[in-house]
């Protein structure tokens, strides 16, 4: 079968909205450690990890033994109407690995479902519909988190079953708070979040829900403490906290286990997905016991935290643990950071280098000013994969590429990946716009 045989087939029975990377698609038949390998035989270096979730990398013995040691029970399901041992002694460790007091852990299959539930919690709760959310944030693809999502390309809908309200973005390019130092950017943060809750709801909302650093959104983040002071007006009403650390967690941004631990907070709920499955479907919320306890009547998810996830979870986490993959992410996404801080400085195209640890973005603008440039922006992500590198875009205006390797990347990949990733601005940036 040809590339051009299975895109045929794929356009004639998948949705028009489903999007596929590059001008000639991919199909990736086979992986080891940070490395793909396409039909054609050609090799890549990954540094987006199917979208920061092969958080480990590909064909991981420990990971591939432990699922196929549950396999060969004969048992992948049981629904959680059953005890699963993987799942109890996951949930124990995440609880522990929290820092949320006295949490409960329950497990889903998709960060969007991992946010939808953790909203079905605080709405109950605090018997409220109004939340909180972030303009150019990214929640998911259900009814609730697409209603809180601040992106409009990423909005298929109007409607939504909640009231929702939004802050201003940690943008520091563009925007009503770009441009500020840490201390007034927090200090206008808080006032805009305490004039929003004065001003366009009733005052008792249930919650705020926010990332650390936003995906989808291009990796935008606000100063390191902004959470504390967003916490003490929420504290003021009574609003939960929702950390959503679905590409936040497992230590990806190298500081912290956690995106929240940047900010001097604990929140009360906390939501994680993508890596810690390493590619199996794992998601789920941790919280405060009395909040996740608050839902009404019985309910349960028939594949969230089944026997094959979970042992393959419990291995990936006991493996990132034991290779102290967050001091990795550290070390190693600082050396991108520099080499890609160097671009800034060479290159007018690139108009914003930011993130931190292994989850990081370069934005893209017209020479001279800030205006997006998504002309440049295509152009360096089909130059990386002509190169042999595979990155991710985003943004809110698409003209950011997002790098998020997995956390075992080494050094001389790093710097294999940064050779390719500038030669290829240096040659976008050379050639200019098309006359």
């Amino acid at each position: 079968m040809t590339p051009d045989d299975l895109l045929a087939r794929h356009r004639s029975v998948l949705p028009s909205w489903l999007p596929l990377y590059y001008d000639e698609p991919l199909e990736i038949v086979s992986g080891s450690g940070r490395r793909v390998t396409d039909a054609q035989g050609r090799s890549y270096l990954d540094f987006f990890g199917g979208v920061l979730t092969n958080m480990l990398g590909y064909d991981i013995p420990e990971v591939r033994e432990a699922i196929e040691r549950q396999l060969r029970t004969g048992v992948v399901h049981t629904s959680t109407l059953y005890l699963i041992r993987a799942q109890v002694e996951l949930a124990e460790k995440i609880a522990r690995l929290s820092g949320i007091p006295d949490p409960r852990v329950f497990f889903t299959t998709s960060g969007s479902e991992a946010n939808e539930a953790a909203l079905m919690f605080a709405t109950n709760y605090r018997r409220s519909n109004q939340i909180l959310a972030i303009r150019n944030s990214y929640h998911g693809r259900t009814y609730a988190t697409m209603g809180i999502t601040g992106n409009r390309g990423w909005s298929a809908s109007g409607l939504s079953p909640l009231n929702v309200s939004y802050l201003h973005s940690g943008d520091r390019l563009r925007g009503l708070l770009a441009g500020l130092d840490d201390e007034r950017h927090i200090e206008a943060a808080a006032a805009d979040l305490r004039e929003v809750v004065a001003t366009t709801t009733s005052g008792t909302v249930a919650a705020l829900i926010a990332e650390p650093m936003q995906g989808v959104g291009g990796f935008v983040h606000g100063p390191d403490g902004l959470f504390s002071a967003y916490r003490k007006v929420l504290d003021e009403y009574g609003v939960l906290f929702i950390s959503d650390e679905v590409q936040t967690g497992w230590g990806r941004t190298g500081e912290h286990f956690w995106g929240y631990q940047a900010h001097g907070i604990v929140p009360d709920l906390l939501t994680f997905a993508k890596g810690i499955g390493n590619g199996l479907a794992l998601a789920g919320v941790v919280g405060r016991a009395e909040i996740v306890e608050s839902v009404q009547g019985i309910s349960f998810s028939t594949f969230g935290g089944n026997p094959l996830s979970t042992a393959g979870g419990n291995a990936v986490l006991d493996y990132l643990l034991a290779h102290d993959l967050q001091a990795n992410a550290r070390e190693v996404g600082r050396l991108l950071r520099d080499g890609l801080d160097e671009a800034v400085r060479r290159y007018p195209i690139v108009g914003d280098v930011r993130g931190r640890g292994l989850m990081l973005a370069v934005e893209f603008v017209q020479p001279g000013g800030t205006e997006p440039n998504g002309y440049a922006t295509t152009r360096v992500f089909e130059e990386c994969r002509r190169g042999g590198l595979l990155v991710g875009k985003g943004g809110l205006y698409g003209n950011a590429l997002r790098i998020g390797p997995p956390l075992t990347l080494s050094a001389e990949e790093a710097r294999e990946g940064l050779e390719i990733l500038t030669t290829a601005i240096a040659a976008v940036d050379r050639e200019g716009a098309p006359a």
